[in-house]
């Protein structure tokens, strides 16, 4: 006789019937906002979810059980951005002021820094997926290879029904699916490190942002057979003593075109590139072992000997300290 499956515990989920518990709870997924409530009813708040822990992307299910409205100010903004759909009931976004209507058919994105009002329906329970600005920032800097040198600016309507968009909501709700319903496979960050990468690169893929012609110049560029060489060279010995000079021999070109390739194409210089792919393995190898390694260990296993300039170098990659990302490994094992 077979048996269902035990639920997984979920990593999110809150109730609150109280203003300020409601509007505390949410500023902890997205940042700080402005909650006010439009009747004299108790809130009916939820909020159920799971955290990929990679990047600290959430993906859940929000209502609020009365009418409300968000605002966000630029004095104090959101830290990621927050696209939500309504499975039932509607909201409003107002932005710059124009106004987009959001049902089942289109979702809308909180922009981080930029001042706006979402008014909900008491009625409407919605998707809520919440990106950190550094996981979308670090994303499509890999995607352009190199650093942003602006905030990325979506367009703030995202299209359920039609399109690529489209198929990223599918691919969104397919996932929630699977976190309610995946057993232990959706806690391995081993496993999940790759899934939330390619929900934020479908993000950047099909909604449109301040970046969609770069990125779509980028992904049409080939690499130089000199810059392929070098970069493989350089993923291959990232454990190793390496130097420039042994990059530019497996190039086969000369240090001034190698640093040319490597700024033209990746936006740095080749041991720019180098100390990044090493911090990013760092970081997967502390989020796969969780509390089983030393990040001392882990460090020094891929070329950090000065662990003091390791820690600074990796808090300025990825905001946070590498005593953080296994703190927060921790708390959603």
């Amino acid at each position: 006789m077979q048996t269902d499956a035990p639920r997984v515990e979920r990593d999110l989920d809150a109730v609150h019937t109280d203003q300020e518990g409601a509007r505390s709870w949410m500023a902890g997924v997205c940042g700080p906002h402005e909650l006010k409530v439009h009747s004299s009813r108790a809130l009916g708040f939820r909020h159920s979810g799971t955290v990929l822990k990679s990047m600290a992307t959430t993906l859940g299910y929000v209502e609020y059980g009365v009418d409300v409205s968000v605002r966000v100010h630029n004095s104090d903004p959101l830290n990621c951005f927050s696209v939500s759909l309504p499975v039932v009931g509607e909201q409003e976004l107002t932005l710059e002021g124009g106004r987009i209507r959001s049902d089942r058919d289109m979702g809308t994105i909180l922009l981080p820094s930029a001042p706006q009002e979402l008014v909900i329906a008491g009625n409407c329970r919605k998707i809520l997926v919440a990106i950190t600005k550094p996981a979308i920032a670090g994303v499509l800097g890999d995607l352009l290879q190199r650093k942003l040198d602006k905030p990325v600016v979506f367009q703030p309507g995202i299209d359920a029904a039609n399109g690529d968009t489209a198929s990223w909501w599918r691919m969104v709700k397919y996932l929630l699916t699977e976190t309610e319903n995946g057993g232990s496979l959706y806690r391995d960050s081993l496993f999940t490190s790759d899934i939330e990468t390619a929900l934020i690169k479908g993000l950047l893929l099909a909604q449109p942002h301040n970046y969609s012609d770069e990125l779509k110049a980028a992904r049409a560029a080939k690499l130089p057979h000199y810059l392929l060489r070098a970069k493989e060279f350089i993923l291959e010995t990232a454990r190793d003593e390496v130097c420039l000079e042994d990059v530019e021999r497996v190039s086969g070109v000369s240090r001034f075109k190698l640093y040319e390739g490597f700024k033209q194409h990746f936006g740095m210089s080749p041991l720019a590139f180098r100390k990044k792919y090493r911090l990013e393995e760092v970081r997967r190898n502390i989020l796969r072992s969780g509390s089983r390694s030393s990040i001392s260990g882990i460090a020094m296993d891929w070329g950090f000997t000065h662990l003091g300039r390791f820690s600074i170098e990796y808090k300025k990659q990825f905001n946070e300290l590498p005593s953080e990302t296994l703190k927060r490994c921790r708390q959603n094992p």
